[in-house]
């Protein structure tokens, strides 16, 4: 008689169809690949009103007859609003704190009727991990805290009454999961100093890329850009902590020296969110017409467009030393020559260097920029870039990892 597989409850705000976050990958990844690895996964999650943005081009990959169970939530900036405001106490912890009263209700009711072996809840969205602790609490189940990124960190949330909300969730989750994961060795190692008392049960959990996703994807042969080198970022531009001012002046200085043209030089940001900021700096700088500014697609054709990319751009700043978008993993698997602006002394441009990657200078430095960009640019022209190195790419999947977490689950429930 074969043993039936035991089964995890996740807790995570991002699920298909929600469109517009990367962190979309991480819960959807484990989903795809925990089954053939002993554990079912029962996923819990927000009602599809509580997004802002969907799509369903992913909806395809949630393995048929996964468990999915939609608890009410409101997204208080469109939902509860009331000219355009609304008070800051139904944005604490975030903006979908209305998910919590009925998320437990529901993951009780999967607890019960269901029997999972452990519970998993993910961050970024704090209010998961709020659900996630009182599950833990009513049921007595073992109770893996995935923070991913930092929660309470210097100056961030900026509102000090929600960084002590922020404080006060991560303090609970640390100290009463049986174990807690980050994405990044600094991460990691910032909460083992911040939380003595449980630094052992504080683990690595990298992100990484979905292979199956780029089975049957290729770059198209016809260049992006015909005539021109197109380096490509492909997601989210945040103000401060991926601020394009200082590539837009590099830009400036290297076309007034007369060393790049826009026939010659495309910087495609696809789906960057911020088109205002990028706009305007475009137009501060009088370089709009070395930028494309292009709405999202799906997510198998970001990838083709990546792999038909001249390189790939990454943007992050020293404010996130701690931290490694995670399309960064997409990146090396991409087989491109990759571009990192990043503080040498952060995570990012550690995990750049680890898969081969030379070409790195921090995003403050409009002068390092246009000395990298420049030097870049003639690599690529001499052939001399270099791609990803392969077992970096092996180790990186999104089921190895998989499987790093099923290890971590068989440990928790012993």
């Amino acid at each position: 008689m074969s043993q039936q597989p035991r089964r995890v409850l996740m807790v995570a705000y991002h699920f298909p169809p929600v469109a517009g976050s990367s962190g979309i990958q991480r819960t959807l990844r484990l989903v795809q690949h925990l089954p053939a690895l002993g554990w079912q996964p029962l996923v819990l999650t927000a009602s599809v009103r509580a997004y802002e943005r969907t799509s369903p081009d992913l909806e395809g990959d949630v393995p048929n007859g996964t468990v999915v169970r939609r608890a009410f939530a409101l997204d208080s900036a469109r939902h509860l609003a009331l000219l355009g405001r609304y008070p800051k106490a139904l944005a604490r912890p975030d903006r979908w704190m209305t998910w919590r009263f009925d998320a437990v209700r529901h993951g009780l009711t999967m607890v019960r009727q269901l029997r999972p072996q452990a519970i998993w809840s993910t961050y970024p969205i704090a209010t998961a991990h709020v659900i996630g602790a009182e599950l833990q609490r009513r049921t007595g189940l073992p109770w893996i805290a995935d923070f991913r990124d930092p929660m309470a960190q210097d100056g961030y949330p900026e509102d000090p009454v929600t960084w002590r909300h922020f404080e006060r969730i991560e303090r609970r989750a640390v100290l009463a999961a049986a174990c807690s994961t980050f994405t990044t060795p600094s991460a990691a190692a910032d909460y083992r100093e911040r939380y003595p008392q449980a630094a052992g049960r504080i683990h690595l959990l990298e992100n990484g890329y979905d292979d199956p996703s780029f089975a049957g994807v290729c770059g198209d042969e016809a260049p992006l850009v015909p005539g021109a080198v197109t380096l490509v970022h492909s997601g989210v531009i945040y103000p401060s902590e991926r601020d394009p001012t200082q590539l837009m002046i590099a830009l400036r200085r290297l076309h007034e020296a007369g060393r790049i043209t826009p026939e010659r030089l495309r910087l495609r940001f696809r789906a960057p969110v911020s088109v205002e900021l990028l706009e305007s700096l475009a137009v501060k700088h009088d370089v709009g017409a070395y930028i494309e500014l292009l709405p999202p697609v799906p997510y198998r054709v970001a990838l083709k467009e990546m792999q038909a990319a001249d390189g790939l751009l990454v943007m992050q700043a020293s404010n996130c030393n701690a931290q490694i978008p995670a399309k960064v993993y997409e990146y090396i698997r991409a087989g491109r020559p990759t571009l990192g602006l990043t503080d040498l002394a952060g995570d990012t441009a550690d995990v750049l260097r680890r898969a081969g990657f030379t070409h790195l200078a921090p995003l403050e430095s409009a002068d390092a920029i246009a000395q990298i960009l420049e030097r870049f640019l003639a690599d690529l022209a001499a052939g001399r870039a270099p791609l990803a190195r392969d077992e970096v790419v092996r180790s990186s999947s999104r089921h190895a990892r998989s499987e790093a977490f099923a290890q971590l689950l068989e440990s928790v429930i012993q």
